[in-house]
């Protein structure tokens, strides 16, 4: 199932959400841009309301040979998380908290 990604351009405060997941070959995290493809950039994210979200959610977790563990997030319109898991979906995005010698933050991925 192919779902037409659109990116939202206006809609209430704090009904945004964004897709997100681990990418099976590199074991990356990921998120849905809004050219249906898998971007590491969480600023490239496409935004959906709340009530879209769901329908492209289960679009993308049938695509079981290129990722893994997919969910929604809660994000503002400018894709900054929100919400109970702010802190970690922060923390995913940018990566490992300790050695900033290693991953994303060290420019090694």
């Amino acid at each position: 199932m192919n779902v037409k990604v659109n990116q939202l351009k206006a809609g209430k405060s704090g009904a945004y959400k964004a897709i997100t997941g681990n990418d099976l070959n590199y074991g990356r995290v990921v998120y849905l841009d809004a050219d249906n493809q898998w971007t590491q950039d969480l600023k490239d994210a496409a935004i959906f309301p709340a009530d879209e979200a769901e329908a492209v959610l289960e679009a993308a977790q049938a695509r079981v040979r290129e990722i893994t563990e997919v969910y929604v997030i809660d994000v503002e319109q400018d894709a900054v998380p929100t919400g109970r898991a702010a802190l970690r979906e922060e923390i995913r995005s940018a990566g490992p908290t300790v050695r900033e010698d290693l991953g994303k933050q060290a420019g090694n991925l």
